[in-house]
């Protein structure tokens, strides 16, 4: 099984935990991504809807256990191919979150390419920034070393 270990820094990571703990407590009870179920029954539209949060919320948390005791301890986190798919759904949902409430202001274009002022945003502002980065580099690297149809 493929696997991958990334060193990082226990300053700079442990405040975007903070930023993807509080998103992902506003994402208890929504979806990041709207879905259009109008043409669907209202009970299966119901328990459609409460299977995706709950599958969404499931995948941020186990992207966030990935952060234990044990990556406070040595500033390493593993990657697997087992955590592959529900990394890339947890980074996607909170990255949309992100998008949609936090950063909104910024375009499409200055969020995927990084190019901003930093100093011009606020400190909270920056933190979202930071993590949006954070988080599109975590989905690069799971891509680019175990996503198996690119290898």
């Amino acid at each position: 099984m493929k696997r991958i270990e990334v060193k990082l820094s226990l300053g700079v990571v442990a405040p975007l935990l903070d930023v993807i703990k509080s998103v992902s407590d506003s994402l208890d009870d929504d979806l990041a991504a709207a879905v259009q179920l109008e043409r669907v029954d209202e009970d299966l539209r119901h328990a459609w809807r409460a299977e995706l949060v709950a599958s969404q919320n499931g995948d941020v948390q186990n992207l966030l256990a990935l952060f234990d005791s044990e990556f406070f301890a040595s500033g390493v986190v593993n990657f697997d191919e087992s955590n592959a798919d529900a990394i890339l759904r947890a980074c996607a949902a909170v990255r949309l979150r992100l998008k949609g409430g936090y950063l909104e202001d910024l375009t499409d274009e200055s969020l995927e390419s990084g190019e901003v002022d930093l100093d011009a945003f606020p400190d909270d502002q920056r933190r979202y920034f930071m993590c949006y980065l954070f988080l599109a580099t975590v989905q690069e690297l799971v891509i680019e070393h175990l996503e198996p149809s690119i290898s």
